[in-house]
């Protein structure tokens, strides 16, 4: 059973003094150190997030720009493909009509030609024929 004599209040008072030095003493500190604690923890924490945050927002920028940099480079490549297609048509057609001209002044030297030598063929044929009708006479 419990009794209630002179030592039961010493023992009460003890106990809260004691309570007392030891929260000032050990529990504050403790207590101020897992704050402390909490607190390191918590920024690291947040620290970590803020710099994965910064990471993600660092890989989607520089994605983007690589987006515009292929894009800009095909927009590039197509231009100078259209530019190199137009020369090349430019080109054939220059050679087409250069080789069209060559045939035509080809054709006209040829027409030129063939008309001197029928021209000389008719001359040649009076003359042979002359000499064949003389022939054909004083035999």
């Amino acid at each position: 059973m419990l009794e209630f004599n002179q030592w039961y209040f010493v023992l009460v008072v003890n106990f809260f003094v004691l309570l007392f030095v030891l929260n000032a003493i050990l529990f504050q500190p403790l207590k101020k150190v897992f704050k402390e604690r909490e607190a390191a923890t918590k920024g690291a924490l947040d620290e970590v997030k803020e710099m994965e945050a910064k990471k993600e927002e660092s890989i989607a920028k520089m994605n983007a720009e690589l987006a515009g940099a292929r894009t800009k480079a095909k927009q590039m490549a197509n231009v100078l493909k259209e530019a190199g297609l137009s020369k090349q048509k430019e080109a054939l057609s220059k050679a087409e009509a250069e080789a069209v001209e060559m045939i035509e002044k080809a054709r006209k030297e040829l027409q030129t030609e063939a008309e001197k030598a029928r021209a000389t063929l008719r001359a040649d044929i009076e003359r042979f024929s002359d000499e064949i009708v003389r022939k054909l006479v004083n035999v």
